[in-house]
């Protein structure tokens, strides 16, 4: 695991964001894969994210194995009339012990704005599952200069100064211009984000701050993957179309491992 500045560790995070892809066949396959070809010795976390229909037969799969299963959305409310939408507690019922917030495609096609997110990140946090917090700027506001004020405004959404927030839980920075482009922040300007979201936490609570996994995400490859993961601040990769892929999904992890 990664040393941090408090003397504690973070954990060592690989994520696979399937979003609206697969179907059974794929499915059954793309574990099987990974599954065989996944190092049994690892203190790097897995998560697969399948689409909500699949997570039944993803449990099922999954069962007994290292890698665990996240949602990609939930709606804030244990129930109700709320057609289409699915609850912490259906969840928690087939195995996801983490959900995406707040990712880039659900702010920009489903217009979720940052009250609606923050709702949802304390919602799944009372439900002892583990929120993964996106946060990322577009190109014009990285080339506007904004990238620390649209990330601080991001993260003060969820946290009011609240010291406990970014206990349990995970963040990923996912610069908008680089997700599903085929472009991927260099090194240098994923470590100036991660290092600001790092301390930003730490400015009101530095123990929380020092022990936060905090993962890019931004079409991470194999290719890609190492010299992001040498970084300080870098912990591991929210990874999206190379998850569809079980060789490059088990390579990517086992770039982590030697960091």
């Amino acid at each position: 695991m990664q040393h941090c500045l408090g003397g504690g560790m973070r954990q060592k995070m690989i994520m696979g964001n399937w979003k609206m892809n697969g179907r059974l066949d794929q499915i059954n396959n793309l574990l099987s894969d990974i599954l065989i070809n996944l190092p049994k010795e690892s203190d790097t976390t897995s998560v697969v994210f399948p689409p909500a229909i699949y997570l039944p037969l993803v449990n099922q799969i999954l069962t007994n194995s290292q890698i665990k299963i996240g949602a990609q959305n939930l709606y804030p409310a244990d129930f109700g009339a709320y057609t289409g939408e699915l609850s912490a507690p259906m969840l928690k019922d087939f195995g996801c012990s983490y959900v995406l917030v707040g990712h880039s495609e659900r702010r920009r096609i489903f217009h979720e704005d940052e009250k609606f997110i923050a709702e949802k990140f304390h919602h799944v946090k009372e439900h002892d599952i583990i929120p993964v917090l996106c946060v990322g700027e577009t190109l014009a506001e990285r080339q506007q200069g904004l990238t620390e004020e649209v990330l601080a405004r991001q993260l003060s959404a969820v946290s009011h100064l609240n010291e406990n927030t970014f206990k349990n839980c995970v963040v990923a920075y996912e610069p908008v211009w680089a997700i599903g482009t085929g472009q991927t922040a260099s090194p240098e300007q994923a470590q100036a984000a991660h290092l600001f979201i790092r301390e930003s936490v730490a400015s009101f609570d530095k123990d929380t701050a020092s022990a936060l996994t905090i993962l890019y995400g931004g079409s991470v490859t194999d290719k890609s993957a190492a010299a992001l993961f040498a970084m300080p601040d870098v912990d591991g990769g929210l990874v999206g179309g190379a998850s569809l892929d079980a060789q490059q999904f088990v390579e990517i992890v086992k770039c982590i491992n030697c960091y």
